[in-house]
Parts: C-alpha cells; structure tokens; sequence
C-alpha cells in the first residue's frame, strides 16, 4: 500500500520518514539501490526538487549514499543505526507518555503494564 503524505510535516522529510521506515522494516535492504529522484517524484506525483531535498537528508544522517551515475544505495549499517536511533525515543516517545496518561487516570504503573499484558495475550 502507498503511504500518503499529508500537512503534519514538510513532504521532504516525510520521504525520509519513508525511506528510513521502508530500511528498518527490511522493504529496503542494505546496499540496495534507493528508488531514484523521478521514480519517487512520480509515484507521489510530488517535484523532483523536494525528493531530492528527502534523499539529501538521508545522505547527511549516514543512511544512504550516492554512486555518481548509478543512484542511491542503503548504507552498510543503516538499519541498526536507525534501530539504535528509534530505541532511544521509544521511552520519551511512547512510555513516558502512556505512564503520564495512566496517571493522570490514576492507574498505578502495576495497572498499567497489567493492561498491556493483557493486550498482549489477545
């Protein structure tokens, strides 16, 4: 299924969102090539110009590279590097926000990971 883009963020750096996401789930491999600027600028129907703005996010984190007349390629290690980049949000992202939510419902941290263990069964 095509991703959609949308307001909540510069389109740019939602085709870096993509890309990075499409790395970590094993869509994009290490060392294989990166769709290029005009197969992405088609596919969203978005200018070359801001795709190409995405991509040279990417080069900057170290995620992809370029080989000069031959595209784009996933970086050796990328993966791991955004595995090791995303765990260290997942606490300030996602725990520390559903811990203040119960809280605030005035569940204890037992309720709380009880809930979940019980999602987790379903």
């Amino acid at each position: 299924m095509k991703p959609t883009l949308d307001e909540s963020m510069p389109i740019f750096q939602q085709i870096a969102q993509i890309i990075r996401i499409d790395i970590v789930e094993g869509k994009l491999l290490e060392e294989e090539r990166v769709p290029s600027e005009n197969e992405i600028s088609n596919f969203y129907n978005i200018n070359r110009a801001t795709v190409r703005k995405g991509l040279q996010t990417l080069v900057d984190e170290e995620i992809i590279y370029k080989k000069r007349g031959i595209g784009m390629f996933v970086m050796e290690g990328a993966k791991e590097k955004l595995l090791n980049e995303r765990k260290k949000h997942y606490k300030t992202e996602y725990i520390w926000p559903l811990l203040e939510e119960g809280k605030r419902l005035g569940m204890s941290v037992d309720k709380v990971i009880e809930l979940i263990k019980e999602e987790v069964k379903k």
